[in-house]
């Protein structure tokens, strides 16, 4: 599709968005989507025309340029009709709530088990992970910077590290829970091995991005290891970084909710995801899958607008 860059087409792409979703609620209230009917042909065949037009309008909002929240409006408008037809079809095919609950039961239990949440998404991300994903990435960077001082700890201590990658998550977690306890510190331990050897990795080959010719200047001007760390091979990798962070983000997340299911306290998302899964209450499992998902999607968005700000100079920035 040809991009739109005009203020007229904007506003036509507007017109369009807001058409296709007053359309959209006329039809949420068919008997049918409300489960008071069984649903016609008819039903059928407007859910079918309306999943033609979803499709049209978010491809329209795709290819407006020029605005800051071009990506934003896409990610919402797609988001927006994926709830939206999980809903209607949910309720139309009379889906267990065991296997699927719809998104208003979904939202409703966000709204009654707001303050449980918040417990667990403090335990678990305020303290595992946060915890965690310092602790592992700072020691991945630090390890990464040794290694390239000292190129014999790259012989004996490289395939070491490389070993923490290779350890499966459900032989570590139990073992972190007898080590450290129930509490959060054996949750941030696990996540400090998954985060370490993705960011000594990605340091290790940012390190070594630098030209042959900058650091050849830097040479001839009698610049020192710290000074050409500092100033021209950190730079080069800062890219490379920032890609292990937004990694280590998600791993770190995943890693503290299944270490959870190996032992902790009463409060934390992977407590939370177990304990109302034996119980089928599946829509405070998905509630807290909600939390998870929005958290890690926050701070992968955090993470992109930091490195635009670090190294807005890269190439691989200033194309995005």
């Amino acid at each position: 599709m040809t991009p739109l860059t005009t203020p007229r087409s904007h506003r036509a792409t507007a017109v369009a968005v807001a058409a296709s979703l007053a359309a959209a609620s006329l039809v949420f209230f068919h008997p049918a989507a409300q489960g008071s009917s069984s649903p016609t042909s008819a039903f059928w065949a407007l859910l079918v025309l309306l999943a033609g037009i979803a499709l049209w309008t978010i491809r329209r909002v795709a290819a407006i340029h020029g605005t800051r929240l071009d990506g934003v409006l896409t990610a919402a408008l797609f988001g927006l009709w994926v709830l939206y037809f999980w809903q209607v079809l949910v309720v139309a095919f009379e889906v267990p709530r065991v296997l699927l609950p719809a998104p208003t039961l979904i939202g409703q239990a966000l709204l009654d088990n707001g303050g449980k949440l918040w417990g667990d998404f403090s335990q678990t991300v305020l303290k595992a992970v946060g915890v965690g994903w310092l602790l592992g990435s700072g020691l991945g960077f630090g390890v990464a910077v040794a290694i390239d001082r000292l190129p014999f700890l790259q012989r004996g201590l490289l395939p070491l590290a490389s070993l923490t990658s290779t350890v499966p998550l459900v032989a570590v977690a139990p073992i972190a829970v007898m080590w450290f306890g129930f509490e959060w510190p054996s949750k941030a331990a696990v996540v400090v091995l998954m985060t370490f050897f993705p960011m000594l990795v990605s340091t290790l080959a940012g390190l070594k991005a630098s030209g042959k010719l900058e650091r050849e200047l830097m040479y001839s001007y009698a610049a020192g290891y710290g000074r050409t760390l500092w100033s021209l091979r950190l730079p080069s990798a800062t890219p490379f970084i920032f890609g292990a962070l937004k990694v280590n983000a998600t791993l770190a997340l995943i890693g503290a909710i299944v270490a959870e299911f190996f032992g902790s306290p009463t409060v934390g998302l992977g407590f939370r995801i177990s304990t109302e899964a034996s119980r089928m209450n599946m829509s405070l499992v998905w509630a807290a899958i909600v939390v998870a998902a929005v958290t890690g999607s926050l701070a992968y968005a955090l993470l992109v607008q930091l490195e635009r700000r670090a190294a807005f100079w890269h190439p691989s920035v200033r194309g995005k």
